[in-house]
């Protein structure tokens, strides 16, 4: 099987771009497949979604060039203020604080708005010698053989690469052909998210109330604007995503407070069924899947497209060092190396996650005291919470180079 290139990147979200630039620095040949249109990513109308990039994730992006087209339109997160609470009644007791002054290396990360870094991706990859985009068009089937393997795209067209990537989410159709099953559950819970604008100014400070349908996320986006992440169940959800503008609002400042003032849309508004799905394998014989392919996680945490960017480093460090080795990088020894390292981590997250969910999305009133002295003592402990700081910006564990700010 001739080579057309040397690896094909199925997804143009966030990581799929991530990696090709990762790659093509490297000096690989990247073929990336985008199922929409050219011109679609990165619109100009402002939606309301964004992201809460670790610091160890924007050092990714400042280490392969997107950095400075979205530093900005980003907006540092100085703080972060962990309550627990009911509608209506404000935060709890005890307040779990992080102060980004704890820690030596600056904010523990940033809010960028899925625009801004969606285009920055796109025009990086256009621009990138090294990668072709291919947009509009999706993978149909795929086929893996001893020294290549190739996708068949719906227009007819095959290309054949050493690994084909799978970074196209969590209905991945690379795992699927692949014959890699998944595993997980249906929270019963759904998130409501939207941009919200609000008097007063934010200072940089994210808020995470946990009540007992789900957490409340208000992370500070540039000038008083802020976006919400909103859990609720998914029967309340879907009730309140049928509301009007006004009485959407009306349900909300219960639970969001008046601490910003008063407070109104800025953007549309999505909800996002929630789920966790972890793909029983990372890698195959020439095969990798990375972000939501390999691992979609509750978002309680954050760590979404954190967690991809880790794998987008890993992988991206994985076949460099591969290739500069003389090895053939689609073997599957090869990217086993990279599910070794992130395996672990993933399954680290898994937990956390599933064990944060369980503990604050309730009423219970032994659990709620319990969580409330826990918050108490871990803000009581400076060493205990620069390490919960440390891990918030992402600064734990076997990072990646590209994580450290550092080429391959």
């Amino acid at each position: 099987m001739m080579r057309d290139t040397d690896i094909v990147i199925v997804g143009g979200g966030l990581n799929g771009p991530a990696l090709a630039l990762a790659l093509g620095d490297a000096g690989f040949d990247v073929t990336v497949i985008d199922a929409l249109p050219a011109g679609t990513r990165g619109e100009e109308a402002f939606d309301g979604r964004g992201y809460a990039l670790a610091l160890a994730s924007q050092r990714l992006l400042k280490a392969v060039g997107v950095w400075p087209a979205v530093a900005e339109m980003a907006t540092p997160l100085l703080e972060i203020r962990i309550s627990d609470g009911t509608a209506g009644s404000g935060p709890g007791p005890f307040v779990l604080e992080f102060d980004h002054a704890e820690i030596d290396e600056g904010p523990m990360g940033y809010m960028v708005e899925d625009r801004f870094l969606s285009r920055a991706l796109t025009e990086a990859v256009t621009a990138h010698p090294r990668v072709t985009l291919i947009s509009g068009e999706t993978v149909v089937a795929q086929e893996v053989g001893p020294a290549a393997a190739r996708v068949t795209l719906e227009s007819g067209r095959e290309i054949a690469a050493q690994v084909i990537v799978g970074c196209d989410g969590r209905a991945s159709g690379t795992a699927r052909r692949a014959g890699i099953d998944r595993w997980g559950h249906d929270y019963g819970q759904t998130a409501l998210v939207a941009a919200i604008a609000h008097e007063h100014p934010h200072h940089g400070v994210a808020h995470q109330y946990f009540m007992p349908p789900g957490p409340l996320a208000i992370l500070p986006l540039t000038g008083n604007r802020s976006s919400i992440v909103w859990t609720e169940t998914a029967e309340d959800a879907a009730r309140v995503h049928a509301l009007d503008d006004a009485a959407y609002l009306d349900h909300l400042r219960p639970r969001f407070g008046d601490f910003l003032g008063e407070i109104s849309l800025a953007g549309a508004r999505f909800t996002y069924p929630l789920t966790l799905t972890v793909a029983e394998r990372f890698a195959d014989e020439r095969i990798a899947l990375v972000g939501d392919a390999a691992h979609g996680l509750h978002p309680i945490a954050g760590q979404g497209l954190n967690a991809g960017l880790k794998d987008v480093g890993a992988l991206a460090e994985v076949l460099t060092l591969a290739r500069r080795r003389g090895e053939d990088v689609g073997r599957r020894d090869v990217l086993e190396r990279y599910q070794q390292w992130r395996r672990f981590d993933v399954m680290q997250m898994v937990l956390a996650t599933e064990g944060a969910n369980r503990l604050f999305s309730n009423d219970n009133p032994l659990l709620r005291t319990a969580r409330d002295l826990g918050l108490g003592v871990i803000n009581s402990l400076p060493g205990l919470r620069r390490g919960f700081i440390r891990e918030a910006a992402g600064l734990t564990g076997d990072l990646p180079k590209l994580l450290q700010g550092r080429q391959i």
